[in-house]
């Protein structure tokens, strides 16, 4: 497995120089910009694991960066010396995984990282759970539907319209929830036009 990347997007070059040999040594890859639109053309070719942000930068804002980035799915923290409250919600609407103020040594950091990263992958991985999850439960709908629909047609017990659907899947070798996806469908197009 690689070393997590992490890009580091903050104005003030001695604190980029710091954190990246920091981070380098604690065994991630890092890059280190000195501003959003750096930072968006890195994201670009190769977006990484994480991304440390601060809030005041020239051109586009760290908020606006954040934005960007949730947008993205890219997750990221803020490392930054401003503590106001308004700073604080709005990165925090736009999906902080943590607020950090400077300034900060390396020992505090690479904690951060590392809970940032695992609570990235955690929420990836129950977003794609949902997604799944959602799918099913869409197919069983749709296969409930359908057995409805042919059991209405051809006067069917539940059981009997769901052996029939089944079957029908079966012996043209394809998935019961798209046979029962097009009757559903061939049932709406049906009900349009009457």
């Amino acid at each position: 497995m690689t070393n997590p990347s992490i890009l580091l997007i903050d104005d003030d070059r001695l604190i980029l120089a710091t954190l990246y040999d920091g981070l380098e040594k604690a065994g991630f890859c890092c890059a280190a910009v000195a501003d959003a639109e750096q930072a968006l053309a890195i994201i670009e070719v190769t977006p990484p694991d994480l991304a440390i942000v601060d809030i005041r930068m020239p051109g586009m804002s760290g908020t606006e960066l954040a934005e960007r980035l949730q947008v993205l799915d890219i997750p990221f923290i803020v490392l930054t010396a401003y503590t106001e409250a308004h700073e604080v919600d709005a990165m925090v609407l736009h999906g902080a995984q943590s607020y950090l103020v400077k300034p900060i040594d390396l020992q505090r950091l690479i904690p951060a990282v590392r809970v940032a990263l695992e609570r990235a992958r955690a929420q990836t991985f129950l977003r794609c759970e949902n997604e799944q999850l959602n799918q099913a439960l869409q197919g069983d709908r749709n296969t409930s539907k359908a057995v409805g629909i042919l059991m209405e047609r051809h006067q069917l017990t539940s059981e009997m319209a769901f052996e029939k659907l089944r079957q029908h899947a079966r012996s043209n070798r394809r998935k019961l929830t798209e046979v029962a996806r097009e009757i559903v469908s061939a049932g709406d197009l049906l009900n349009q036009v009457v």
